[in-house]
């Protein structure tokens, strides 16, 4: 088990209605400096069926797909202890400052990617915001039992309906 600090800032723009958040950055993504990095991860490539766009490969892409659709994306924790990637390992969880991002974007929603992400955020954050959140099925590749279609479909629902 580590201590881990969050150090990818949220991506979010004046027009980012939709706040998407997962946990913590996983070893890859803290790696890549950037959200959802593990090649496995299918959060990337269900966002992109989602809006029939064309699979984001560098971060800029990325970035310009959130921005797009005025999606914020960020996670709940700025810091905990962990084992690897496991959310269920972790301990000692602090909250990011999300009260702040919502000042400075005018967001109606929140979407959690995983049980995890929405629990702490229910804990930790909405009796800040007084924002309820939508869960939606871990993109991760460890979550075997949501296939890539039924993940574009939860998303899609939370997403656009």
């Amino acid at each position: 088990m580590e201590t881990v600090f969050h150090t990818i800032p949220p991506v979010f723009s004046e027009h980012s209605e939709i706040l998407i958040l997962g946990t913590m950055p996983s070893p890859k993504s803290r790696e890549a400096a950037f959200y959802y990095a593990h090649p496995q991860n299918r959060f990337w490539p269900a966002l992109a069926l989602v809006y029939g766009a064309e699979p984001p490969k560098t971060t800029g892409q990325k970035v310009a797909l959130l921005l797009e659709h005025n999606l914020a994306l960020w996670d709940v924790l700025k810091s905990c202890e962990i084992t690897g990637a496991s959310d269920a390992s972790i301990r000692n969880p602090v909250a990011n400052d999300i009260s702040a991002l919502l000042k400075q974007a005018p967001v109606r929603r929140v979407l959690c990617t995983g049980s995890t992400s929405a629990r702490l955020y229910r804990t930790l954050v909405e009796p800040l915001t007084h924002l309820p959140c939508t869960v939606l099925p871990s993109p991760s590749a460890a979550n075997a039992r949501t296939s890539l279609e039924a993940l574009v479909c939860a998303y899609k629902a939370a997403l656009l309906g």
